[in-house]
């Protein structure tokens, strides 16, 4: 049986997107894996990303917090801003904790990857 692996992205502008492209196709390649991308769900209205000049999503799912305890591991993905992780990042993990209550999600392995905008963008304080 196939170990699932979940890459779970926020993407504003598609360079996370891109990374997790990219991890996909790196995981992909070892046998006996199987990796699902997904996206968490957007909280700006559509005027505001137009007035961003954000791009539109691309085509991977958007994921609920049940999702995650379907995983046989998880790797998250998300820009950040000033050091920290997106709202929108933040906003769904915020939304997991009746996972962490029943413990959904012990014992399954996880990982991060972010990206930051410009030098001294914050990769000095992400954790």
């Amino acid at each position: 049986m196939a170990a699932k692996i979940y890459v779970v992205y926020y993407s504003m502008y598609g360079h996370v997107a891109k990374l997790a492209e990219e991890i996909k196709k790196g995981a992909s390649s070892i046998e006996g894996v199987e990796v699902k991308l997904w996206q968490v769900p957007e909280t700006l209205p559509e005027e505001v990303l137009g007035k961003m000049g954000a791009p539109s999503k691309s085509d991977a799912p958007i994921i609920t917090p049940d999702d995650l305890s379907e995983a046989d591991g998880i790797l998250f993905g998300f820009p950040t801003r000033f050091g920290m992780m997106a709202a929108q990042f933040k906003a769904f993990l915020d939304a997991t904790g009746g996972l962490w209550r029943t413990q959904a999600l012990a014992g399954k392995p996880a990982g991060i990857f972010y990206s930051t905008g410009s030098q001294g963008g914050g990769q000095e304080t992400t954790p």
